[in-house]
């Protein structure tokens, strides 16, 4: 724990869950109108991450997902996928500028053995995921474990090589200090994304989140010269929600984080709404 102590004490923790709040108020309150655009609606397409986590997924459903991906006239950032139905998605998929991302390591609970985590990050990475998404063992950084989430994430980096690793924080369960620490914990560890949630709990994205993950996004790179990317998830239904989230990112991490490298949405509802 230690080092991770460390590596905290080199960023600002002089803020409450209130005063975040504040704080996004006035930020939406001052910006959200000027981004409200057609232009702008239309180009929230190209950073979704169109998804299909079913216990009901099959080849033939993930087939269809990549054929709708095949036929959109703005592309969608990736298509994420369980890993054992990578092949299904790469096989269909012939949009060039859209990726094959996958979930793994126990996603969404992060509840096994290390070694099973990273020979499911290995797999999918043979199998031709261009990304891996994975959850940070939660149980482990509740209890102040740090320095395990940290470890897990490094070896998690290792065996994803030269494939993006996007790391959930599941901020639904997390406080704002807690949310700071995580995101700066897992961008430490080479997160090349750090994303909010799972979709999979009660609470998912919060334009609050993403508002503190932006800030520790800003201050890492401030000081290591490394940009992050940032990908809020879960809940996001509606133009909206996303433009709320567009507007975050874009006023503290400025236009050059507004581009699919470095921006998604988990959003599939999003899509539908948008088209």
């Amino acid at each position: 724990m230690q080092r991770l102590k460390e590596i905290y004490s080199h960023y600002s923790f002089d803020f409450t869950d209130e005063s975040v709040k504040n704080e996004v108020n006035a930020l939406l309150d001052e910006h959200l109108a000027e981004n409200d655009t057609p232009e702008t609606r239309r180009r929230l397409i190209s950073f979704i991450d169109l998804t299909s986590l079913n216990p009901t997924d099959n080849e033939e459903s993930i087939s269809l997902l990549a054929r709708r991906a095949n036929t959109l006239q703005t592309p969608v950032a990736a298509l994420c996928v369980y890993p054992s139905m990578i092949e299904a998605a790469k096989q269909e998929l012939t949009q060039p500028k859209t990726r094959i991302a996958s979930v793994c390591a126990s996603f969404p609970s992060s509840q096994t053995f290390i070694e099973v985590k990273v020979a499911e990050v290995s797999l999918a990475v043979v199998s031709g995921a261009d990304e891996v998404d994975v959850v940070i063992s939660l149980g482990q950084f509740l209890a102040g474990r740090h320095s395990i989430v940290f470890d897990e994430l490094t070896e998690l980096k290792a065996a994803a090589r030269n494939t993006k690793l996007k790391v959930i924080l599941e901020t639904g369960l997390l406080n704002a200090q807690q949310i700071k620490q995580a995101s700066l914990l897992a961008m430490a560890a080479g997160a090349d994304f750090i994303k909010t949630s799972t979709g999979k709990t009660q609470k998912s994205a919060t334009p609050e989140a993403v508002y503190i993950m932006c800030q520790a996004i800003k201050e890492f790179y401030a000081l290591s010269g490394e940009k992050v990317g940032i990908k809020p998830s879960g809940g996001i239904s509606t133009p909206e929600d996303a433009l709320r989230y567009y507007t975050i990112v874009r006023t503290v991490l400025g236009d050059e984080w507004l581009t699919p490298e470095l921006f998604r949405f988990g959003a599939t509802r999003l899509l539908d709404t948008l088209l």
